[in-house]
């Protein structure tokens, strides 16, 4: 059940007509009270004699007692909407659940004789609305700081004990939601997204592609946003408002959004506290060899389960933030069969990318560093390269969910939940074309290179042993089993630690899976050419186990 408290109001009698009208697209069917302040309040919705001018001079009596002393905005408005696979609340359940969040929002505390008077009314099956005019007995304005937070937690306790769906509940670090006036100018316009929403896709992707505050403006503004940038008298920066050159206001002005307004994360203090120059870590290097930014990025995503299972919750978030900027980064430069699902999971995971926690961003700035070298590097021309680093992308988010799940973050996990599904997709996708090749080598494979990479997988993995060898992508997996031998890895332990990355019980093909895990983990080319010769040694050569290559 979620409880929606809009702006305080002036006119009692203006939301009572809505609340006892049509509605705006008819859908407000026989509006009636179902509680108020002292159950004798007139009904306009059941009773012929009572009319709204009656209704709302009632609720405005003290508000005329009080006169000057009253506030000039003195209407309390809130609507408790129950989920779609709810039960169908009765009148008297709904009546009940009014009180109790009165009680807990402070407008009327249970058993105060001067608490304000309200009332609720109901017109859809679904759904109440509770007006309150913010006047005690005593003449004086209620105490009703923090009414959403108190409301929220009433409402858990509501559904658990009427056996309702547990929403996901924020923890005030969600990004500003549109008003109805964003959306109905967003679809006046031909707009998906509002203005606001936009912005905050093209500021989050700046933030991901910059190396500092400067070059941050600098691609904001070669995107075609607006941008003011604003000073202290000093000259240092303070803040910065940007704006789309297409929406304007009744003047013809443009409509400037802070970047606080876009998102908690993306004021100019935390913007320059992420982009600040990294100090070295222990905690958080790259490896020792020179390698390329994607297999830089793709060894900072595999590390992330682990970082969230051991670190502290500062480190931790700090990963889980680069996570979102990964993301924020992939649509720039996959290939466009890919752009749109990932550019959904980046938008799903925005939600996850913040919570209450603080993070400590130098923890996991050399990952910061690999991000942005992404965007400079060229794009995979193939998906071979991508299907390896969204497998480890998916087990980082699928982390990244437990993680904010443990913590009772719930909206945060949902968000990723969500994301999830986004990046599976796009792994289908890029995973489809690249292992014909290393599929066709894997059917020429000698029968003795056969038999004994058969043995291998029943070692490493004797409970998927059979499912894996059943499979169409089981040569696949041989050609590559028999790749990691002739670069001198043990292929058992390989394969063993390729498959305890993550459960393999929803994988669609776990030996394609496989096949991505087991090339990145030894270091194999993610499609070698189909003329390469296949023949493992009869016995490895300097074999050593993937862990300790890794932490090199």
């Amino acid at each position: 059940m979620i409880a929606k408290i809009g702006k305080a109001g002036a006119n009692t009698h203006g939301v009572l007509r809505y609340l006892y009208g049509a509605g705006r697209a008819n859908e407000h069917t026989d509006p009636h009270l179902v509680a108020s302040w002292d159950g004798f309040a007139p009904d306009p919705g059941r009773d012929e004699a009572a009319t709204l001018a009656q209704l709302a001079t009632v609720l405005d009596l003290r508000v005329k007692q009080a006169g000057d002393r009253a506030p000039d905005k003195h209407v309390w408005h809130c609507s408790l909407r129950a989920a779609p696979e709810d039960r169908i609340l009765s009148d008297e359940d709904w009546a009940v659940i009014t009180r109790r969040v009165l009680n807990a929002t402070g407008i009327a505390p249970a058993g105060d004789p001067d608490a304000c008077r309200w009332v609720a009314v109901r017109h859809a099956d679904d759904h109440i609305h509770i007006v309150a005019t913010k006047v005690r007995g005593d003449l004086t304005p209620p105490r009703h700081w923090n009414d959403r937070p108190r409301a929220d937690k009433e409402l858990v306790a509501i559904e658990k004990e009427y056996g309702l769906r547990q929403v996901p509940r924020g923890d005030r670090t969600a990004a500003r939601r549109p008003t109805r006036a964003e959306q109905e100018k967003a679809r006046r316009t031909g707009r998906a997204a509002t203005p606001a929403e936009r912005l905050r896709t093209t500021v989050r992707t700046a933030v991901a592609a910059a190396t500092d505050t400067e070059e941050f403006f600098t691609i904001l503004r070669g995107t075609g946003v607006l941008v003011n940038v604003l000073h202290f008298p000093s000259g240092d920066i303070r803040g910065y408002k940007v704006a789309l050159p297409d929406d304007t206001n009744a003047k013809g002005e443009p409509v400037w959004f802070s970047g606080s307004t876009l998102a908690p994360d993306l004021s100019y203090p935390k913007i320059n506290e992420r982009l600040a120059p990294a100090r070295s870590t222990t905690a958080d290097q790259p490896s020792g060899r020179r390698r390329k930014a994607w297999q830089h990025v793709t060894d900072a995503a595999t590390r992330i389960p682990e970082i969230l299972a051991q670190a502290d919750d500062a480190t931790a978030q700090a990963h889980i933030t680069v996570l979102a900027e990964t993301l924020d980064a992939l649509p720039l430069i996959a290939p466009a069969a890919y752009k749109h699902q990932l550019a959904q999971a980046a938008n799903a995971f925005e939600r996850a990318s913040r919570s209450r926690i603080r993070a400590h961003h130098q923890q996991a700035q050399a990952t910061r560093r690999a991000v942005k070298a992404i965007v400079r590097e060229p794009g995979p021309k193939d998906g071979a390269l991508l299907a390896i680093l969204l497998d480890a992308i998916l087990l980082a988010v699928v982390a990244a969910q437990h993680w904010h799940h443990t913590r009772h973050h719930d909206q945060q996990a949902e968000a990723a939940r969500q994301a999830v599904e986004h990046l599976h997709a796009a792994y289908l996708a890029a995973a489809v074309q690249p292992p014909t090749v290393i599929h066709q080598r894997g059917l020429r494979l000698t029968a003795t290179v056969q038999q004994r990479q058969t043995a291998l997988v029943r070692q490493a993995l004797p409970d998927l042993a059979e499912q894996i060898l059943a499979e169409p992508g089981w040569p696949a997996l041989a050609a590559s089993l028999a790749d990691a031998e002739v670069a001198g890895r043990d292929a058992v332990a390989a394969l063993a630690e390729a498959a305890a990355q993550r459960e393999l019980g929803t994988a669609a093909s776990v030996s394609e899976v496989l096949v991505w895990r087991l090339r990145h983990l030894a270091d194999l080319p993610p499609q070698p050419a189909l003329g390469q010769p296949v023949s493992a040694p009869p016995q490895v050569k300097s074999a050593r186990p993937i862990q300790q290559r890794r932490t090199r």
